[in-house]
């Protein structure tokens, strides 16, 4: 089993975006098995908190649901128990880096990392741009990039 913690700054908007696209496309090809999957923030600004509501709508626009999530900081434990934390752009990993402990075990990358030839280094954050959409988009060719290496390693 592959464990990942997608991460962003507050988890409400990209990494639990990247969680439930990332789970529905896992269940979708009969694979939820061979996963656990999670968000987390590298800040505890939003701790506690729902979803964001643009994050929402996309993902039901998109026959997703999201139901009862929250959002919760990265901890210590995180970089144990994860074989991949991913965070969602260069600025997520600096932080997730720096949080890191020396001996931690979970391999730190970027989401955007394993998709060839994308002219950017990161995925948006919606909530200052408020395009959910793209960000949506990104999520989606993130996933299916990563559904394919990490099920290729899992195999």
């Amino acid at each position: 089993m592959v464990k990942i913690l997608f991460v962003c700054l507050g988890n409400i908007c990209r990494s639990p975006m990247a969680e439930f696209v990332f789970r529905d496309y896992v269940i979708q090809h009969g694979s939820q098995k061979d996963f656990e999957i999670a968000s987390a923030a590298t800040s505890n600004w939003e701790h506690g908190n729902p979803v964001h509501s643009g994050t929402v709508r996309i993902l039901k626009t998109h026959g997703l649901k999201i139901g009862g999530k929250t959002s919760r900081p990265v901890t210590s434990a995180d970089f144990y128990h994860y074989d991949w934390i991913i965070g969602m752009d260069l600025n997520n990993v600096t932080d997730l880096e720096q949080m890191a402990p020396c001996d931690a075990t979970a391999t730190i990358t970027s989401f955007l990392s394993v998709v060839p030839d994308l002219m950017t280094d990161g995925v948006p954050d919606p909530y200052y741009s408020g395009n959910f959409e793209q960000t949506y988009e990104l999520v989606q060719l993130g996933t299916v990039a990563w559904f394919e290496k990490l099920h290729l390693l899992n195999s």
